[in-house]
């Protein structure tokens, strides 16, 4: 059995396994900062956004159950600028 997991606990206190979801969108880019942000579907069916407050160090800080629609039709309203 894999031990490696990927549970978050969300904005609402709510812990959601999201080892086998699948990203719907995301930016990844380092280095970390507000536009990170990542869009994941569960088998179950759940929807997280996963975001990053500013930490430049890790890379998604917070996590939010939204819903199908929002999740489908996400815009990230902050983008990497080069210095």
């Amino acid at each position: 059995m894999d031990k490696s997991r990927y549970i978050v606990t969300t904005t609402n206190g709510r812990q959601v396994d999201l080892t086998q979801a699948q990203i719907l969108r995301s930016n990844n880019l380092y280095p970390f900062g507000q536009h990170n942000y990542a869009i994941y579907e569960t088998p179950e069916g759940i929807f997280v956004k996963a975001m990053n407050s500013g930490e430049r160090e890790i890379m998604l800080t917070s996590y939010e159950l939204i819903d199908e629609q929002e999740a489908r039709h996400y815009n990230h309203p902050y983008f990497r600028t080069d210095n």
